[in-house]
């Protein structure tokens, strides 16, 4: 896909990206647009689908909320609000708490939880570019999850508004969801091929 015609010389927004075809995803960083095509593989939809199936049953009688891509998760910025946000992105499952920040159209601000399912053209994004984000929008929790590597990496906000070094866990773990209590994720079903 080409890069959409830029229509602000510093950077794109959310309300930019509104106009764009509807049959194309994109996510914007910092004003910079990221194309999401193609489509994930297999194993990213089987881990996606474990995933929706662990936290649903826990979050049935819960007020939080679970979603997934495609689903706008836009990142304002302190000068900017839900229509020029130049960070809107689509995580690969988000746990939203406060339902004040759905607006019908996707979230504004941080999510409580977002994972992140890599792959090898989109480690780099997720490691840096994303978790930067993530941070200074205030995502509580952050998972990257390897299925390469067969890890999740969990970073989570500390009392200063930083993610700490992340805990690392492993296939035969089951892995503890901090910001809901009593939810493991059994990390073996996750990574089981199907």
């Amino acid at each position: 896909m080409v890069e959409p015609a830029r229509t602000d010389a510093d950077r794109y927004t959310y309300a930019d990206l509104i106009t764009w075809p509807e049959d194309e995803r994109w996510e914007l960083i910092d004003g910079i647009p990221y194309d999401m095509t193609p489509a994930p593989l297999q194993q990213h939809q089987d881990i996606v689908t474990e995933l929706m199936v662990q936290f649903g049953v826990f979050l049935r009688d819960s007020p939080c909320r679970l979603y997934t891509a495609p689903f706008d998760v836009r990142l304002p910025r302190l000068d900017e609000d839900g229509m020029t946000a130049s960070t809107v992105v689509q995580p690969d499952l988000l746990v939203v708490c406060d339902r004040e920040k759905l607006d019908g159209k996707g979230v504004v601000g941080g999510p409580t939880l977002v994972v992140e399912i890599t792959s090898p053209s989109t480690a780099g994004k997720d490691l840096r570019e994303k978790r930067a984000a993530y941070e200074r929008a205030g995502v509580q929790e952050y998972w990257i999850i390897s299925p390469i590597d067969k890890t999740v990496q969990v970073y989570t906000l500390n009392e200063q508004g930083r993610y700490d070094a992340p805990t690392i866990y492993t296939v035969d773990d089951q892995a503890p969801v901090g910001v809901l209590p009593g939810l493991f994720i059994d990390l073996t079903r996750m990574f089981t091929e199907r």
